[in-house]
């Protein structure tokens, strides 16, 4: 299991139950490749959740009519071949909690 977690590839304890099983033919369930990872140091560290953050669309602010908020949105890309950029803006009205 170390030569296959030393090949520069960062392989997962899943990844090398898969790898043992097809390439070396052996019966392993995953659970004996995390504990033998596990004792050997090899076990890849968790990955974290990335933070999600609230909208902060309209605050501080009385909506009281439509076409009173927007929202744009900005694509860039580039042009295979060409020395150039293109972009494409989207430009479209929100509406938040607006009573009548």
């Amino acid at each position: 299991m170390e030569a296959l977690s030393g090949d520069g590839y960062a392989y997962g304890y899943r990844k090398l139950t898969v790898l043992l099983r097809r390439d070396h033919g052996l019966v392993i369930n995953k659970k004996k490749v995390y504990r033998l990872c596990k004792e050997l140091d090899i076990l890849r560290p968790q990955r974290r959740k990335k933070a999600t953050y609230p909208r902060k669309l309209a605050r501080n602010r009385v909506i009281t009519d439509s076409n009173q908020l927007f929202e744009t949105d900005i694509k860039y890309g580039y042009i295979a071949g060409e020395d150039c950029f293109f972009f494409i803006q989207s430009c479209e009205p929100l509406s938040i909690d607006w009573t009548q």
